[in-house]
């Protein structure tokens, strides 16, 4: 299917909130004191298979392109907002950070971050802002870590040396996880993958497949699951979907293998299954999702919560999906938007005020790319 152009447009952004890629494939220190504990969540309802609605989404909640910020951007994966309404860029490939603009969609480029070494689905992936700190997920030569790196102050629009905030995280060719964003608790949170050893998922001594919860400097967070580890949930194939509701719940996206992709509200402690179960099993002992998708109609990478929904986007699926929720339940089916029109769908990011901002990933090596990719596009929700 062709793709539309989308008109650029300039757009007086607020200041953004952060919330939080894999493409489809079928292939530890004491923790800090002072900090709260995770918000707790009751459970979810029975989840269910999705399909697209073409009546008025229930509850409200329609969505639709105003226009795009930028475009030229290669194998961008990161989106991170900056006081004032500024986002930084990660390319996972070419291993840099851009400021883009939130009016006027100009580029400046921060430059390369060192130690990242690119390859399959690995590379320079989530950012992450907090107090004067860039934090980025990548993958460097022996593993997958997060760093964080100065920026702003007197260094202007550079960053600085890339200091080790947590790694080990096993690397792979496919399912690194790489999300990254700062949770309401003011705690690090982190989407890792199993890298296709299955096993790591069930692991708990591993830092594969799991849901990581941690202080801005890399510690266990106070309240996690299992004294002295970052691990907070485990039995993950592949997370790169991290947002919380107006309430303070964590929901997380993940891929699955050749069934069923999911959305699932994320409990600490608590076991999501893989590799035993796929999708919603019924089994004892695990948390079963509360909405599911064939993987040819999601492939879920970023997600983001605005206007009672979490909003989900698809690479294979190549479409923005709506949840909406009531409390911890979903209170109606999941709906599609955007069918098509913009291809693969990487990132989406909540500027606080209802609206969102939606980015392509048509040049990660899995798309097709047109004249203009990859894209930043500004989404009015109503």
């Amino acid at each position: 299917m062709r793709r539309p152009a989308v008109p650029k447009v300039l757009w007086g952004a607020a200041a953004l909130a952060l919330v939080a890629g894999c493409s489809s494939t079928s292939a530890p220190g004491d923790p800090a004191a002072g900090s709260a504990s995770p918000p707790a969540a009751s459970s979810p309802a029975a989840p269910s298979s999705a399909t697209p609605s073409s009546g008025a989404p229930a509850g409200g909640g329609r969505v639709t392109v105003a226009g795009t910020l930028t475009e030229g951007l290669r194998s961008p994966w990161g989106l991170a907002a900056l006081p004032g309404g500024d986002l930084l860029v990660s390319s996972r490939d070419e291993r840099t950070v851009t400021r883009v603009d939130g009016r006027s969609g100009e580029r400046t480029p921060l430059g390369e971050v060192p130690g990242v070494v690119p390859g399959g689905e690995g590379g320079l992936m989530g950012l992450a802002v907090r107090e004067g700190w860039v934090y980025a997920y990548l993958t460097a030569e022996a593993d997958n870590r997060i760093v964080r790196m100065r920026y702003g102050g007197g260094d202007g629009d550079r960053l600085g040396t890339p200091d080790p905030v947590l790694t080990g995280i096993p690397k792979g060719t496919v399912h690194n996880g790489g999300r990254i964003a700062f949770g309401p608790d003011g705690m690090l949170y982190a989407g890792t993958g199993e890298t296709g050893e299955t096993g790591l998922a069930q692991d708990r001594g591993s830092l594969g497949g799991k849901i990581l919860r941690m202080t801005p400097d890399g510690k266990p967070a106070p309240g996690n699951p299992f004294p002295g580890s970052v691990v907070y949930s485990y039995g993950h194939r592949n997370v790169q979907g991290l947002a919380w509701d107006g309430e303070g719940r964590l929901w997380a996206a993940e891929f699955g293998q050749n069934t069923w992709d999911e959305l699932n509200l994320v409990e600490p402690g608590r076991n999501y299954g893989w590799p035993a179960a796929e999708g919603r099993a019924g089994k004892a002992g695990f948390v079963d999702p509360v909405a599911q998708w064939p993987t040819s109609e999601a492939s879920p990478s970023g997600i983001a919560y605005a206007r009672g929904a979490v909003w989900m986007a698809g690479l294979r699926g190549e479409r923005l999906w709506r949840i909406p929720l009531s409390g911890a339940e979903r209170s109606g089916a999941p709906e599609a938007f955007l069918d098509g029109e913009h291809g693969r769908l990487r990132t989406v990011l909540a500027d606080g005020a209802g609206r969102l901002w939606l980015m392509t990933s048509e040049t990660d090596g899995r798309g097709t790319p047109e004249t203009g990719d990859d894209r930043i596009l500004r989404l009015e929700v109503r």
